[in-house]
């Protein structure tokens, strides 16, 4: 019994000081909200989205949000799952409301514990496919995608993001 106390407390240890040790540099400064993004906008941005998924043979939800996560435009494509609906509009909202993309909150659950709590946050998700939309420095909404693996999302995705430029 004693060397299982031990052996417990020295795992804790361990596990304690790596969480310490992996102490992450605070992000870089999120771009300020701008006026949201306008329904031209949005078609352009869902129109090089859906090329994209096309042309790979992916099967599509695609979500366009303004900046406070409201819907601007939507297209899902013909035979994609339904809960890609849902989920294409969780990613576009988190990646406007949190201000940076939804790949951020995937790779910080990925460095440990320290980061759990972001699966508290009230419209998180931590998936990769939602990335913010910035014109002149200002966020002006967000693309999600969803229907395939987490990196066709976001090749989905910054598809759409490319064509905004």
């Amino acid at each position: 019994m004693r060397s299982l106390v031990v052996i417990s407390a020295c795992a804790a240890l361990v596990i304690g000081s790596a969480a310490q040790a992996q102490q992450a540099a605070p992000p870089a400064a999120p771009p300020p909200y701008g006026e949201s993004i306008n329904l031209e906008q949005a078609k352009t941005i869902v129109d090089a989205a859906m090329a994209e998924a096309k042309k790979n043979n992916w099967l599509m939800a695609i979500t366009v949000v303004g900046p406070a996560g409201d819907l601007v435009y939507f297209a899902k494509m013909d035979n994609t799952q339904h809960a890609s609906v849902t989920i294409s509009q969780h990613k576009a909202r988190a990646a406007a409301i949190f201000r940076r993309p939804t790949k951020a909150f995937e790779e910080n659950l990925g460095k440990g514990f320290e980061f759990l709590y972001q699966l508290t946050l009230d419209g998180m998700i931590a998936s990769q496919g939602g990335v913010p939309l910035i014109s002149g420095g200002k966020l002006i909404g967000a693309i999600g995608c969803s229907g395939g693996a987490g990196p066709q999302d976001l090749q989905t995705c910054m598809a759409g993001v490319n064509a905004l430029k």
